[in-house]
């Protein structure tokens, strides 16, 4: 059978239109039966995590603190109160950067799919479109679960305190479409590892206000949390979750800071996967 022959053959079979029409989605949908193989390891990890960080610190250290900060508290409230917003915003950022770097990596390195994927009428675009997705998927169950940890340990008090969900996925999406960006880039993903674990997500979860109020550190090591999506991130957990006094003014910055990292995640993570994968 001749070339044009099988190519005949198989658009019947796919449906070019349909395929670059809702390509995204199809990545998607892939990923996440990939992820379905591990549901329960998972689900496991996910409830896990907020049990065991809820019980050690937030109810372990946080009655040590509670007693000795007396009845005002931390920011006015119990220490469980205080932190269970920022460990939100931690799963749904680490839970998103690990669906964006694994399979990024896995992709382009380890079992090289994208290539294969990139031979259809998949764009590159669409293909880093459709990992994002997928690690929405998976931040969006973990904050879900999360959240109801935290309110079976009574740290939820305000009414409207569900907001502080979609603002959690909302900053793990942005750390994730920025760290796919730069697992696209990558070539040696050893020194990547070191630095991400050491200099990154580590400075991250200590210098963002997770365990104490920025305002606690020394100035000249405030510029962190400033930096930090987690930060930001938990300072709108706070105000919706018990009423953390912020301004206006300050929403704003915190919600353009956020969404200024997804935007130029996504621009240059779709642009990095397009011209790498046609070399």
């Amino acid at each position: 059978m001749s070339l044009i022959g099988i190519r005949q053959g198989s658009l019947q079979l796919v449906d070019v239109a349909r395929v670059q029409s809702r390509g995204a989605l199809y990545v998607a949908q892939s990923r996440i039966r990939q992820m379905m193989k591990w549901i329960w390891i998972i689900l496991g990890f996910a409830i896990a995590n907020p049990v065991m960080y809820l019980i050690s610190v937030g109810i372990g250290l946080g009655g040590l603190i509670d007693k000795s900060v007396g009845p005002a508290g931390i920011d006015g409230v119990k220490y469980l109160t205080f932190l269970a917003p920022a460990l939100l915003a931690q799963a749904a950022i680490q839970g998103t950067m690990d669906e964006t770097v694994f399979p990024t990596l896995e992709g382009f390195k380890w079992s090289k799919t994208f290539y294969s994927m990139n031979s259809t009428p998949l764009t590159g675009r669409q293909i880093s479109n459709g990992i994002f997705l997928a690690a929405i998927f998976r931040a969006t169950y973990t904050v879900l679960l999360y959240f109801g940890v935290m309110w079976g340990f009574g740290a939820i008090k305000a009414p409207h305190a569900w907001l502080a969900i979609p603002t959690a996925i909302f900053s793990g999406a942005c750390f994730g479409a920025l760290m796919q960006a730069m697992a696209g880039k990558l070539e040696d993903e050893n020194i990547f590892f070191t630095v991400l674990g050491r200099f990154v997500m580590m400075p991250l979860f200590m210098f963002s206000g997770t365990f104490f109020p920025l305002t606690s550190m020394p100035f000249y090591l405030q510029w962190i949390g400033w930096i930090s999506p987690l930060w930001h991130a938990t300072e709108l957990g706070r105000h919706l979750t018990y009423g953390h006094v912020i301004s206006p003014t300050m929403v704003w910055v915190h919600f353009i800071f956020l969404g200024s990292m997804l935007a130029t995640g996504l621009f240059f993570s779709g642009r990095i996967f397009a011209k790498r994968l046609a070399k």
